[in-house]
């Protein structure tokens, strides 16, 4: 005989009541996906630095144009406020000051990924792609590679590419490029 469990899903809004009454904290370091709250693998140095390097060239190019916000939340949904590593987003005059940004006002969300490529492709890409945001890049540390997913659909990317160094990679809604390498480090 099999046991089924029920599970109760929190939506966004219970899940920032959580945080108003200090049931989590910002040293938590959760996310809601899928309305369950996952906690975070800790940040190691290579993925800090991967982010560091990505934020100082997307605002040396993009400051004017698009707002880089770097391991804050995004709104997809009830149940999905997920924290990627860097987000392109529309440029808004209030800076998103009284709601967090929907996939409408998001270019590009990038993660990268070290310990965290399975849950990055598995679990985050999905909720992305099925939201419509237009671009998604996972930087996998270890292979030195972007893999650059475009065209979402229902719940992954038509188009894929691997880029490593050498290549060429395209910010979204702009005329700036980058070798693969320079935004990798290497």
């Amino acid at each position: 005989m099999s046991v089924h469990q029920a599970k109760r899903l929190i939506n966004i809004d219970e899940y920032y009541r959580m945080a108003e009454v200090g049931i989590l904290t910002e040293s938590d370091n959760v996310e809601l996906i899928n309305g369950e709250i996952i906690y975070l693998s800790p940040i190691e140095s290579k993925h800090a630095a991967m982010v560091n390097r990505l934020n100082k060239l997307l605002n040396k190019y993009l400051s004017e144009e698009a707002i880089i916000s770097i391991q804050n939340p995004v709104k997809i949904d009830d149940l999905n406020v997920p924290e990627p590593d860097i987000a392109l987003l529309k440029y808004a005059e209030g800076y998103y000051a009284n709601k967090h940004p929907e996939p409408q006002e998001i270019y590009l969300v990038i993660e990268v990924s070290d310990t965290t490529v399975t849950y990055d492709k598995e679990i985050k890409l999905p909720i992305y792609a099925s939201a419509g945001i237009p671009e998604f890049w996972l930087i996998n540390i270890e292979k030195n590679e972007i893999e650059v997913h475009r065209m979402p659909g229902a719940d992954l990317y038509k188009t894929i590419s691997i880029l490593r160094k050498g290549d060429l990679i395209y910010l979204p809604n702009s005329s700036v490029s980058f070798d693969v390498g320079i935004l990798l480090g290497i």
